[in-house]
């Protein structure tokens, strides 16, 4: 007897199929667009944002399944994309396995198709955390590991670019201070050992926070402009406002693991048992189309983020910093799409 996907599952299926659908035949348009004055800005795929930020709200899925915040990775990786970099580059990437090292996709393309079937086989059907592919990026810093939700990594260069992400959608009394708090040593602690990699952070916060905790939306906001002003923090910070109907939720769990992430597994302590986003479970299509055309609205108001903390900065700087760490000939794409950045 077939047994129900898991939450997680279906949000993968959806979540693929706004990516692919947003980039037909992996065709993504170029963000890159300057002005009269040839200044150079980055334009975001909002559309796209909203719909993503639209699957955890039509599934119910609680912070625990780690749905809320995923929608947000998916984006992030999604904009490295049109960015130019590379597909297999950024992660998570856009099918299982979501996280898969640049020598494996070489060893994928040189193989032939009989070899390269059944090794893809085997990569969708089990992915053990301590294998080639793996369910989440476990990245070492000065003096511990910390899964990264956005990366960008290779053996030759090492992590090139690690953005870290936090979703808030209630008790924001109770839980504000701890998210941030905890990213100004998670940012020095990677920072210390990858000097040269882009680090970024990016928060997602419900809109009701400015109705019933002002003061608090008050602070946060000064938190995270400063965060991204310290010399050994993160290079850039970004604030995402996500606004919807009351009578929708994304309810938070008591232990403050916003995320749904696993503290063990992120001080790098592996289970020795599979878990279930080990194993890339099927979705049927027919569920996937109706819950595109039932996706809850979105809103994005932009007029309660300063500009400093607005996704267009934030992804033109790290994809800024990211190529001026880099020789002239890596990342060649993402240099031709900023070169032909299109008038405003």
């Amino acid at each position: 007897m077939a047994t129900e996907p898991s939450t997680k599952a279906k949000a993968w299926a959806i979540f693929d199929r706004i990516v692919a659908d947003a980039a037909p035949s992996g065709e993504h348009s170029n963000p890159w667009v300057r002005d009269e004055s040839g200044a150079l800005s980055y334009e975001p795929d909002y559309d796209t944002l909203i719909k993503l930020l639209g699957v955890p709200l039509y599934l119910k899925a609680p912070t625990t399944t780690g749905v809320p915040a995923l929608a947000l990775d998916v984006w992030l990786s999604y904009e490295l994309r049109r960015s130019g970099f590379d597909a297999d580059a950024a992660w998570p990437r856009p099918s299982a396995p979501r996280i898969l090292p640049g020598p494996i996709v070489s060893l994928l393309n040189k193989v032939t198709a009989k070899e390269r079937d059944a090794l893809w086989k085997r990569l969708q059907a089990k992915t053990p955390p301590t294998g080639a592919a793996a369910s989440s990026a476990n990245i070492l810093g000065k003096n511990y590991l910390k899964q990264v939700d956005v990366v960008m990594s290779n053996w030759a260069a090492g992590p090139e670019l690690l953005i870290s992400t936090k979703r808030m959608d209630s008790s924001f009394g109770k839980n504000a201070a701890n998210r941030v708090e905890e990213s100004y040593g998670d940012a020095k602690n990677l920072r210390l050992r990858h000097p040269l990699a882009a680090l970024g952070f990016v928060y997602g916060l419900r809109s009701t926070i400015f109705d019933e905790s002002p003061d608090k939306a008050e602070w946060l906001i000064d938190l995270l402009q400063k965060l991204g002003r310290e010399d050994d923090a993160y290079h850039a910070v970004s604030l995402i406002v996500i606004e919807y109907g009351s009578h929708l939720s994304v309810e938070e769990s008591d232990d403050d693991q916003g995320d749904g992430e696993d503290p063990l597994a992120e001080a790098g302590v592996e289970g020795s048992e599979d878990s279930d986003d080990d194993i890339e479970e099927h979705v049927e299509q027919s569920d996937v189309e109706v819950a595109l055309s039932s996706l809850p609205p979105v809103h994005l108001p932009w007029g309660k983020v300063p500009v400093d903390l607005r996704p267009d900065r934030f992804i033109a700087e790290m994809v800024r910093r990211v190529i001026d760490a880099t020789p002239v000939n890596m990342h060649t794409e993402a240099r031709s799409r900023r070169a032909r950045a299109s008038l405003r």
